[in-house]
């Protein structure tokens, strides 16, 4: 997947390169590289789609479902991203896969979904590049409470136990996503996008930002309420992500070795210390975004506050994790609830000290993870965007 460094100039999106390199080193090799480069792989596929039509769809979704094995006709690229799919790296442990990510499944809810918007999604669309291609979309903005249960049935269905074995849920849906970023790089291409000014669309660089996105991102901003993983649940973590990461076509470059928060931060910084500031497609996803959430988090059965009052929580755990300027930038407005987060943070703080004491507290929170999943799967009777792109129709 590498490309000389000279074959194409700097794309304009790179801010503050020199500093950069001050920074990062060589690293700042590897972004520009990663900027140039999108999804082969499945780039190929979705020409063969186009070329061939419903049989190599056909093909496909049998293959995820079934195994590249039931399907010996495939065309040349479906045969091709199965076996990418399917060929599980030496450095995947089987018995993590099929635990699933127990870390993610254990957040107490509403945490995990204040860190879902707050801090993923959030964090996702302050990325200039990523807000001017999907508002293009013109799906994010309009239909966001849709697109926020579509995204969190990706993200837990990639985190079941057994979720990354082949053919289950999680595996099938990863590959789906991987090949709706390729339709819309190719349609973004299709439509003149300038890539001298953006990298190419969904680039490396891109899915690299969207796997941070749930990983060190919300766990980050989970710091900001107490909630604190070990150094063991951290490499925990990482490792069964790094599987995700090989579904979503993303070099292993970027991710494999990646054990802490530390050590994803670096790379974190990298992407966000050469992007530039949020712009109005920013702020027009956010906001759109934590009106779906905060509705979202009031309609939950004997919720504690109304709409506003979770609004007012998300917006002071949003300040408080991408910093006053950067959530100024993203049209987050200041929180009446920002001086009690010290409280909140203690009370988490104490009850994470507590859980390794008390017998089957933690195992009880992975279960009702487990439902909570399970439950927003069953609510979604339609079928996602990402399905229906990759439908044999």
């Amino acid at each position: 997947m590498t490309v000389p460094i000279n074959s194409s100039p700097v794309p304009e999106r790179v801010a503050d390169l020199a500093a950069a390199r001050a920074r990062h080193g060589d690293r700042v090799d590897f972004l520009l590289r990663a900027l140039r480069m999108g999804d082969p792989l499945a780039d190929a596929v979705i020409a063969e789609f186009d070329e061939l039509g419903r049989p190599a769809r056909t093909a496909l979704q049998r293959g995820l479902a079934e195994g590249r094995a039931s399907v010996p006709d495939a065309p040349p690229a479906v045969d091709a991203l199965l076996a990418h799919a399917e060929t599980v790296p030496s450095w995947v442990s089987p018995e993590r896969l099929a635990e699933g990510d127990r870390i993610s499944l254990a957040v107490p809810f509403p945490w995990g979904n204040l860190a879902f918007a707050g801090g993923s999604l959030a964090h996702t669309y302050s990325s200039p590049s990523i807000a001017r291609l999907l508002v293009r979309t013109g799906r994010l903005t309009s239909t966001a409470p849709r697109r926020l249960a579509e995204t969190g049935l990706w993200n837990g269905s990639t985190i079941l136990p057994g979720g990354l074995l082949r053919g289950a849920p999680g595996y099938v849906q990863s590959v789906q996503v991987r090949l709706l970023h390729a339709r819309v790089r190719a349609s973004a291409v299709a439509h003149g996008w300038d890539a001298d000014r953006w990298g190419v669309p969904i680039n490396q660089a891109d899915v690299a930002r969207t796997w941070l996105d749930f990983t060190v991102v919300p766990f980050t901003f989970l710091e900001g309420i107490g909630y604190r993983l070990t150094e063991e649940e951290q490499s925990r973590l990482y490792r069964y992500w790094w599987y995700v990461g090989h579904l979503l076509g993303l070099d292993e470059e970027s991710f494999l070795g990646i054990e802490d928060h530390e050590q994803a931060g670096a790379l974190l910084d990298l992407l966000d210390s050469t992007s530039g500031p949020p712009d109005e497609n920013s702020r027009a996803l956010v906001g759109a975004l934590f009106d779906a959430a905060t509705a979202n988090l009031a309609a939950v059965p004997r919720s504690p506050m109304d709409a506003q009052g979770w609004r007012d929580l998300l917006h002071a755990l949003a300040r408080a994790y991408h910093g006053v300027d950067a959530a100024t930038a993203l049209g987050i407005p200041e929180s009446p609830v920002t001086a009690i987060l010290p409280l909140l943070a203690a009370g988490e703080a104490r009850a994470r000290r507590y859980q390794p004491h008390a017998p089957g507290a933690a195992r009880q929170a992975e279960e009702e993870g487990i439902a909570a999943v399970r439950g927003l799967a069953a609510s979604l009777t339609d079928s996602t965007a990402y399905q229906d792109h990759a439908a044999a129709s």
